[in-house]
């Protein structure tokens, strides 16, 4: 029963628009400061929760949240490896330029090369949601490798047309 409520609780949720899962974050540095009061912060994920409860008595939204640590298997450094090569091959198609990121492949690195990626707010809120580094790398290559032939072919189309009819 009680597993019955808390799901009825979260799709509840859903339907109002608020994601049960969420995360933490910190401000890193103030890129720019506004004369009216507003500013451009960069700031980095910390903690991964999930909403037990709202509580919307005050003129800002509060809740009681629960942490999530990963409980499932960490991606091994080949799997890591290959979301890597995946997630530069199509950033490259894309023509996006990657800023200058150190990436450790001894460390998780899904949330960081999914903060870059053209995905909907769907799927990076599923990504948030899973409990393992292996599913999260797994899933994220999973989505380049659908993505990839796509990009693939439309470079090539567009390499052919700006030759302009010219084989050489």
């Amino acid at each position: 029963m009680y597993r019955q409520q808390r799901a009825l609780r979260r799709c509840t949720r859903a339907a109002r628009g608020l994601a049960v899962v969420g995360c933490s974050a910190q401000v890193v540095r103030v890129l720019h400061s506004y004369p009216d009061g507003r500013n451009d912060i960069l700031s980095q994920g910390i903690d991964r929760f999930e909403i037990e409860q709202l509580d919307d008595s005050r003129s800002f939204l509060q809740a009681e949240v629960d942490l999530l640590p990963d409980t499932g298997a960490a991606a091994d450094r080949s799997a890591r490896e290959e979301c890597v090569a995946l997630h530069f091959e199509t950033m490259r198609l894309l023509g996006t330029a990657e800023p200058e990121v150190s990436l450790s492949l001894d460390e998780p690195l899904a949330y960081l090369l999914a903060a870059s990626i053209p995905a909907d707010l769907n799927f990076q809120q599923a990504l948030l949601a899973m409990r393992s580094d292996r599913e999260r790398t797994e899933t994220l290559s999973s989505y380049y490798r659908a993505i990839l032939p796509k990009l693939r072919s439309g470079a090539r189309a567009s390499e052919r047309a700006s030759t302009n009819g010219h084989v050489m």
